[in-house]
């Protein structure tokens, strides 16, 4: 697929990887629009970039639906969703409060979902789409403190493998990148402090990486794609 001809949505578009990837794909002509739940974020991000913002929680089923019909009604089609929206709650397993858990999977998986589902809902009488889920290393190895996290990640690796093998054959294909340790706001917002280095993936790499992916031609897709740093401290 061409990215001029792209018409896409990135979920948690307001800063880190969704934000670097809405630049890109903008800057290569495609059609985007960006959301998020904070809306002084969303619409600062929106206006820098000159895509539409859209705000909402991906979680909420209302909302991914008036979220993916706003793209369609505003950009006048859809045909890619890159499903970054994602946080993490960190914690040993006897630390672990069960609402900070459900608070994690309530965007991490179900606004996955959410969003793939209204999203490929619009793809499939219209001759096919992109899903792009941005997951983590995590997703593949587990660690202490990760619980809630990891199982996020682990759960959306699953889903998009039966996603994949439910919508190849209505021309959709679906990707997961799994990005190892990024330098972006995540970090400060869930509660840790992230060492610094000038070595790190910053969230241009994975912009970077997700464009690749959608730019081969639409005969072939890359199921998965893993990124680590060349050499970090």
């Amino acid at each position: 697929m061409k990215l001029a001809d792209s018409i896409a949505l990135v979920t948690g578009g307001g800063s880190g990887i969704g934000l670097e990837t809405a630049r890109l794909l903008k800057r290569e002509g495609a059609r985007v629009a960006i959301c998020g739940r904070t809306r002084a974020r969303v619409e600062a991000a929106a206006e820098e970039l000159d895509v539409l913002p859209l705000v909402g929680d991906v979680g909420n089923e209302d909302d991914a639906r008036r979220m993916v019909a706003s793209v369609v009604g505003e950009l006048g089609g859809y045909n890619t969703l890159i499903n970054n929206a994602g946080w993490g709650s960190f914690g040993t397993l006897v630390d672990l409060e069960l609402s900070d858990f459900r608070a994690v999977m309530d965007t991490n998986v179900f606004g996955a979902m959410l969003m793939a589902r209204e999203s490929a809902k619009h793809f499939i009488p219209h001759g096919g789409g992109n899903i792009v889920n941005v997951s983590s290393t995590a997703g593949s190895k587990g660690f202490a403190g990760g619980t809630a996290y990891v199982a996020s990640k682990f759960a959306l690796g699953g889903m998009t493998e039966c996603w994949r093998a439910e919508l190849r054959k209505h021309e959709i294909r679906v990707m997961q990148i799994n990005p190892s340790e990024v330098l972006t706001s995540f970090a400060s917002n869930t509660g840790y402090e992230q060492k610094q280095s000038r070595k790190k993936l910053r969230a241009e790499e994975i912009a970077h990486a997700i464009a690749a992916m959608l730019t081969m031609d639409d005969r072939g897709f890359t199921t998965e794609l893993t990124v680590f740093a060349t050499n970090p401290d």
